[in-house]
């Protein structure tokens, strides 16, 4: 690819918040700034600022003391660049406003942080034509082709500390105890700290369980002594039934081939989705009932994805904000900078957008928690 040397680019952060946004932004910033002398501004609010042309300049003097700092300090949206609502009305394909915006401003190169959403949207901007780098974000560590995502730690770090604490409680009272962590329909968080804080039970969305083989589990536990349970809950896990029901309801979607059966088919998923919201409740009634026990639910929730973002974190942020500047440098655009090892490796946002990274049922992660005892509902 021809070289070219960058001279304005843009930064946003989009999707949900998560530790070492601000770190990634620095990262890239300062390696622009200073070391290869481009212009930086930063749109807010994520997609809504890039269709609204909302921005701020960011020099030396903005990007100082923003490494510790959680969340971002240029806002998010969920907003996406082909679907956007506006003034309330029916979506409308905002990609060409992106182009005119990204054009008026003189704009070399655009780089987006953010998680599997934000490479679909980097995705469509490559595809109008416009210079775009990606860094991977979320907690989830979700994002295909790259071994780990900034936020993943940090929050690997909150969920196994709140596994460990509830260990005390429910030794005391015993109790089952239920830690409900984030994770829609990848374990990966819930499977770290589970296995980190000591769990006697994972439940991930990629394994189905059972109630009976939880229960087994727990009932085990007592007759070799144990008077209480730790379980680890991953938000999007499911029981078999719930998750052929839920695969149905997708499958409706995936199969749908006209406007008015796509509508219906995702209103039934939502549908479904609502019905199972809930399942870590339902969950601690059917161990309850099943084993004698009392049962407890803990849900972190957002608490998660806050504060400042442990070192692991800043230092990938930082390493991959850097790379991406240099690949600016190089002119080498339309890739994701992934975190493979201790390098950070450019990969085709083609391979990246639309793919999800979920656990392997035979991951050395799933394998090591069979070994030590950990129940994993199947």
């Amino acid at each position: 690819m021809a070289k070219t040397t960058a001279k304005r680019v843009g930064i946003l952060t989009a999707g949900g918040d998560s530790p070492g946004l601000n770190a990634a932004i620095r990262g890239f910033g300062k390696t622009a700034i200073g070391h290869h002398g481009m212009e930086l501004i930063g749109f807010r609010d994520g997609v809504t600022g890039l269709v609204e042309n909302r921005y701020v300049e960011l020099d030396g003097k903005a990007l100082s003391g923003i490494l510790t700092i959680g969340g971002t300090i240029l806002g998010t949206s969920r907003d996406k660049v082909h679907r956007y609502a506006v003034d309330g009305g029916e979506p409308q394909d905002m990609v060409p406003t992106v182009v005119e915006n990204y054009q008026a401003l003189g704009l070399d190169a655009l780089i987006m942080l953010g998680g599997g959403g934000t490479a679909k949207n980097a995705m469509r901007l490559v595809d109008a034509g416009l210079n775009v780098i990606h860094l991977p974000k979320t907690i989830d560590n979700d994002i295909a082709e790259t071994d780990t995502t900034f936020g993943f730690a940090t929050a690997t770090e909150i969920a196994t500390e709140a596994v460990d604490r509830v260990h005390s409680t429910a030794h005391s009272h015993h109790r089952i105890i239920l830690t409900e962590i984030m994770g829609h329909n990848a374990g990966w968080l819930t499977l770290a700290a589970g296995i980190a804080g000591g769990a006697d039970i994972i439940l991930i969305p990629e394994i189905p369980y059972t109630i009976e083989s939880v229960a087994d589990t727990i009932r085990r536990r007592t007759a070799r002594g144990s008077s209480f349970s730790v379980v680890a809950v991953a938000e999007g896990a499911r029981d078999v039934e719930d998750t052929a029901d839920y695969q149905a309801a997708q499958l409706l979607v995936k199969s749908a081939k006209t406007p008015e059966s796509r509508r219906a088919a995702r209103k039934h998923l939502a549908h479904v989705e609502d019905a199972q919201r809930e399942h870590t409740f339902k969950l601690a009634r059917e161990l309850e009932a099943a084993t004698g026990l009392e049962t407890r639910v803990t849900i972190l929730g957002y608490v998660q994805r806050g504060g400042t973002p442990c070192a692991a974190d800043r230092l990938l942020a930082t390493r991959l904000g850097a790379a991406a500047a240099n690949l600016v440098s190089r002119g080498e655009f339309g890739v994701m900078v992934a975190a493979r090892g201790d390098d950070a490796v450019p990969v085709p946002l083609a391979d990246v957008a639309g793919k999800v990274k979920l656990v392997p049922p035979d991951h050395a992660w799933v394998e090591a928690a069979r070994q030590v005892g950990t129940g994993l509902g199947d």
